[in-house]
């Protein structure tokens, strides 16, 4: 039966944030009690001590870093796409095959030798410069104005989208906690925490999808899309808001940061992108966009991203608001986008997976208790991510074939995922025993996303046939 928006909407969001607050308020005064959460130290060897002189110069070695990591993502592009996987899957697997879950394990010297501690500080630094050119393309490719025009049943199937698996991850955070969380951490900045980390659709990823099964012009593409743009909003506007708490050390202190993020967004929207808009179109050209066009663009893009960390709320967050603040102009985003893209997917991009592979360490998990805690993650992901969008979907009267596909491709997390673990990880949110479970969790509900659809395809042969008479 069809409920009505406004009801369901007010209902939704009175119920979970009740639960919200009651859980947070339940688990104010926890202490984590840790299991032992040692980690395992790759060998710090070398083949030999001429070959130790040669690659002690810091820029050859990360060169000779750059070519394995580059090597290794496109040979498992390859691999995955023949098996009908976006390549984003390809590039997760490269950075666990290169870290210490496979290639430290069984080749430790070759291991360490390529990847030695030295060396993090230096990958780290590059592989971020990546994910800010990264984040930035993705603001571009969010058209915030096409959301206002919207059908309003995508924008409570996002807010739902979001919701559900947030509370879930909040009260998930209660068990968590006692055992898995850092000594130092407080249980709201945790159990925040943890509700991102559920909450999260990657939103490239799921264009890419829809793109390469030729949904974008139906109804059913147009819906996702659009609940995928809200939920990136939301999501990360949501991270800034955590990222402030976690480093002012309590709510109310986190307060000064979250006026001066308010400023900060206000002054990139209401002065920020119409000045770019008027200075664009005294540059605009039909075939191409000019150096200086393209130095003004990276300068606003540096400048949002150094702003947005000097305020407390991590540089990608003002990557990505400089990339949703750019004007469309005579295609203009697309010909930044072309200018910026291939350089951060595929030359920077890869070094944030290897980057996030060598902190992956599947070892760990290494009791049947991790185990088992690792697999209620993934299905309370894949219950509050799928199910909450399909419900919601169902509730503001799609069909059941749409529903189930905007829930399949809702529990998309993908690259984005693993940005927002790692900024976890960063802030020390994340122990490295916790890390593991949850990149695991990405790449399971990443992997899952085409198979899915093909059995719902399969279940509903006469929905999916018609599924491109329905263009808008």
């Amino acid at each position: 039966m069809k409920l009505k928006l406004p009801l369901f909407y007010v209902f939704t969001w009175i119920v979970i944030l009740s639960v919200i607050l009651l859980t947070l308020n339940f688990g104010g005064n926890a202490r984590p009690q840790l299991l032992d959460h040692s980690t395992s130290t790759v060998a710090e060897k070398q083949f030999s001590a001429g070959v130790s002189q040669v690659f002690s110069n810091p820029l050859i070695l990360f060169i000779l870093q750059l070519i394995v990591i580059i090597f290794t993502c496109q040979v498992l592009v390859v691999l995955v796409k023949k098996m009908g996987q976006p390549a984003v899957i390809g590039e997760m697997i490269a950075g666990i095959v290169l870290g210490p879950s496979l290639a430290g394990n069984f080749f430790p010297e070759f291991n360490a030798f390529l990847f030695p501690k030295s060396s993090m500080g230096n990958l780290q630094l590059v592989s971020q410069l990546g994910l800010i050119l990264f984040m930035f393309v993705i603001g571009m490719e969010l058209n915030i104005e096409s959301l206002k025009k919207k059908a309003k049943a995508a924008v409570v199937i996002s807010h739902a989208s979001i919701l559900i698996p947030y509370m879930l991850g909040v009260i998930l955070a209660l068990f968590l906690y006692k055992y898995y969380a850092p000594g130092n951490i407080q249980f709201y900045s945790f159990a925040l925490f943890a509700g991102i980390a559920m909450s999260i659709t990657a939103f490239p990823v799921l264009a890419r999808i829809i793109k390469e099964r030729n949904m974008v012009k139906t109804r059913l593409g147009t819906i996702a899309l659009t609940c995928a743009a809200a939920d990136d909003i939301t999501a990360w506007c949501l991270l800034a808001f955590v990222i402030a708490i976690v480093k002012a050390g309590s709510i109310a202190a986190s307060l000064y940061t979250i006026v001066l993020t308010m400023v900060f967004i206000g002054l990139m929207i209401y002065v920020v992108k119409p000045w770019l808009r008027k200075v664009m179109q005294s540059r605009s050209n039909d075939h191409t966009i000019s150096r200086g066009s393209v130095g003004i663009v990276f300068m606003v893009l540096m400048i949002s991203a150094f702003v947005s960390e000097l305020i407390g709320i991590h540089a990608l967050f003002g990557a990505f608001l400089a990339g949703a603040t750019m004007p469309q102009i005579d295609n203009f985003k697309e010909k930044v986008t072309d200018k910026t893209e291939d350089v951060a997917t595929v030359l920077l991009l890869p070094l944030f997976f290897v980057f996030t592979g060598l902190r992956t360490q599947v070892g760990l998990l290494n009791s049947a208790t991790d185990l088992i805690i690792c697999f209620v993650i993934i299905i309370v992901a894949i219950i509050g991510k799928f199910g909450g969008s399909a419900l919601a979907a169902k509730l503001t009267g799609e069909s059941n074939y749409n529903s189930l596909s905007i829930g399949a491709l809702m529990n998309t997390r993908g690259l984005v995922e693993l940005v927002v673990l790692n900024i976890g990880y960063d802030l020390g949110i994340l122990t490295p025993r916790l890390f593991t479970m949850f990149v695991i969790m990405a790449l399971v509900t990443t992997f899952m996303t085409n198979p899915v659809l093909n059995l719902i395809n399969r279940r509903f042969p006469k929905e999916a046939g018609e599924l491109y008479d329905n263009i808008k």
